[in-house]
């Protein structure tokens, strides 16, 4: 989205991931595929192992900053870009956010140190921070929402079948469930990802009775 919005050439261009949980890894991985240098900034440790053991850099987004041309945020917090971070910024660099809320970027505080925005194309605002200039797609939203068509409907089936499903279970286990936040049973994930893979026609491997015994013991192995 960032590229089709900008027109900018994602190959060869250093491409700033805030978070590595899953959307994070969606981007990093596409833009990846598309060309770029890609940084993951984070805060948690496992995942900032883990996108290091993908094959990513990973920094600080206050030197991430320095090098990245393209800054997407997808950590589900708050002002992740600060304007210290837009400060070390180079001239020319897009910022936009794909996890959360517009609060990912701390634009109030860009407003009060920046001149703009100036709107230079559609879902583009060009801001001047200290001599450079910094473009901030979407004002800040969803950038898949705000400037693209949005989740495709061969995503959405899937998002729409585990909340009827999910539905259904609480409906069903009313008596029983606390007044607290309940992980989806992994029979419902899974019953999606059956129906999914059923809608286009794909198959897959089942464990033999000689497999399924095999996990269930501790007869075998070293």
């Amino acid at each position: 989205m960032t590229g089709r919005t900008t027109n900018v050439l994602m190959a060869g261009s250093t491409v700033v991931v805030g978070g590595y949980g899953w959307c994070g890894r969606g981007v990093a991985t596409r833009a990846r595929g598309a060309g770029a240098d890609v940084v993951v900034t984070e805060v948690d440790a496992l995942r900032a192992l883990e996108a290091r053991m993908d094959g990513f850099r990973v920094m600080p987004m206050a030197e991430a900053a320095k090098v990245g041309d393209v800054f997407v945020t997808l950590t589900g917090n708050t002002h992740v870009i600060r304007v210290e971070h837009m400060r070390l910024m180079k001239d020319g660099a897009i910022i936009a956010n794909s996890g959360h809320f517009n609060v990912e970027l701390d634009l109030d505080s860009l407003a009060k140190v920046a001149k703009g925005p100036r709107q230079v194309r559609e879902f583009v605002a060009e801001w001047l921070l200290d001599g450079k200039r910094l473009f901030v797609l979407g004002e800040g939203r969803l950038i898949n929402l705000a400037a693209a068509e949005g989740h495709p409907a061969s995503v959405m089936d899937m998002s729409f079948a585990n909340q009827a499903l999910a539905a259904e279970h609480v409906a069903g286990h009313a008596g029983t469930l606390t007044k607290a936040v309940h992980r989806i049973p992994a029979d419902i994930d899974c019953r999606v990802a059956e129906l999914k893979l059923a809608a286009l026609g794909v198959t897959i491997d089942t464990l033999t009775a000689e497999q399924h015994k095999y996990l269930a013991s501790w007869d075998a192995g070293t």
